[in-house]
């Protein structure tokens, strides 16, 4: 009976991990910004309307330990405001789409799900974040960089 559980188990935990990513954005030669007054130093637009709003196409900030996801989520989204300037908030709901990584010691990664709504408006969006790989770090469509202080 234990060896049919652990074995069952086995099955259940390894076919929930897809054996190739799908993400198709990472970039190992990319150079994560500076941080400035708690913020990255972001100077770029999406080109890609998916960036960040995809599953596939997340917005790369790794690799990185669990521990520090807060900490970067923070300079990220201190760097971005709404398109006509107004604050944003956010807060992470959920994980989702595990995927193979190097990155890891267990071998896999999952993408972490933040819901962000403009201040003055009802409107939410749905953001995408790997901590696992890495990759150019831009402000995504629908969002502004705000300057410095």
């Amino acid at each position: 009976m234990r060896i049919f559980l652990i074995f069952t188990l086995t099955i259940l935990f390894s076919s929930c991990i897809s054996t190739k990513s799908t993400i198709k954005n990472v970039d190992n030669t990319a150079i994560k910004p500076k941080i400035s007054n708690g913020a990255f130093e972001i100077t770029e637009y999406a080109l890609d309307s998916q960036y960040g709003y995809d599953a596939d196409y997340p917005i790369n900030i790794g690799p990185l330990s669990d521990r520090l996801e807060e900490l970067n989520i923070k300079y990220y989204f201190n760097r971005l405001e709404g398109p006509n300037g107004e604050k944003i908030n956010y807060s992470k709901t959920d994980t989702c789409c595990p995927f193979p990584t190097d990155t890891n010691n267990i071998g896999a990664g999952t993408l972490s799900i933040y819901e962000v709504q403009f201040e003055g408006s009802d409107k939410k969006v749905i953001l995408y974040f790997n901590i696992y790989e890495k990759g150019k770090i831009v402000c995504p469509k629908g969002f502004t960089i705000k300057q410095k202080q």
